[in-house]
């Protein structure tokens, strides 16, 4: 090597370690907040790559119309009009989108029933859970393990479970079912029955979810308050009033928040116990125009749960900030 080259060598050397030196020192004069963000900066276009821009082109795909025959299925540009069509009930889906005459065959109130029932049962259950665990008794440490245990069990084996005990020709359910005029000989094909089953399988396994998250709210709350209501002759269901349930609903709200979400976007409970076909709730029909390569359609329907869950969320939302201030 020669002296230019090796002079080269060095003055490059030096000015990428001079580049170095500047990047650090520019990092070291940053303020709290700015670090943050520039730690952050990774995640972000980990979610750009891995979230909104499949988000941005399924938005897109939405605003296309169905092309079934041709090579390519994504149609022209329809604008909103796969919006409109599914809203005012013109567009020609595999099952009604909305339908009062047929609620039970009808994908919104599928989804809306089973949402409310699933949920209210749900919570009802997980804060009875909760708070049986939040005593101090013999054994508690393998009661918890045994509440918990449904939770931890596939979602396919959760649906083979109902599937076999709803089954006329195995299940040991529906015949004494049956002659309590609770459901017909055949569950599993009837849409109203169906969706009874599918409540009751995930009232089954989700309980549990939303008794570990309430109990982490119950173990947040300071012992001595219930001493001084002790002291102050405060009865148990007046403790329940002024105490657990203020100081665990932000809890209950977080738990109620991440269910509703989950059963809004219901789909292989469904499809492992009575089937699309039987109980047919939005993620059924997305998955179902899908599957037909009607993919503005199917991208149509997803934005329109999208846009449910997102309404929900923002009530969520102002519930916990209400609490936050104190107005509730």
């Amino acid at each position: 090597m020669s002296t230019d080259d090796r002079s080269a060598t060095i003055t490059g050397d030096r000015s990428r370690y001079r580049l170095d030196l500047a990047v650090l020192d520019r990092i070291e004069r940053l303020s709290d907040t700015q670090f943050v963000y520039v730690m952050l900066l990774p995640v972000f276009a980990l979610l750009g790559t891995m979230a909104i821009w499949p988000l941005l082109y399924t938005a897109n795909i939405s605003l296309h119309a169905d092309n079934i025959v041709a090579t390519n299925p994504v149609g022209e540009f329809v604008g909103l009009g796969n919006y409109v069509d599914i809203l005012t009930g013109q567009a020609n889906l595999q099952r009604p989108f909305f339908s009062l005459e047929t609620p039970f065959t009808s994908a919104v109130p599928v989804t809306l029933l089973f949402t409310v029932g699933a949920v209210a049962v749900e919570t009802v259950f997980g804060l009875a859970m909760a708070l049986i665990l939040n005593k101090e008794f013999r054994g508690r440490r393998w009661a918890r393990v045994a509440m918990i245990l449904p939770w931890a069990v596939p979602i396919v084996i959760q649906g083979m479970i109902f599937y076999l005990m709803f089954q006329p020709s195995v299940g040991f359910a529906v015949g004494p079912l049956n002659e309590l005029g609770l459901i017909s000989t055949t569950p599993l094909a009837t849409s109203r029955d169906g969706l009874l089953i599918a409540i009751l399988a995930d009232v089954w396994k989700q309980s549990a979810f939303m008794a570990l998250l309430i109990l982490a709210g119950l173990q947040s709350i300071d012992r001595s308050l219930y001493d001084v209501a002790d002291v102050a002759g405060a009865s148990k269901l007046q403790q329940f009033r002024t105490i657990t349930f203020p100081l665990v609903l932000p809890a209950l709200l977080v738990a109620l928040l991440f269910r509703t979400i989950g059963a809004l976007k219901v789909y292989g409970l469904v499809e492992a116990t009575s089937g699309c076909n039987t109980v047919p709730t939005l993620s059924c029909l997305v998955i179902g125009l899908w599957n037909g390569n009607r993919y503005g359609s199917a991208a149509a329907v997803a934005f329109i749960i999208a846009a449910v869950i997102g309404v929900l969320l923002l009530g969520y939302l102002a519930q916990l900030r209400r609490h936050e201030r104190g107005e509730m």
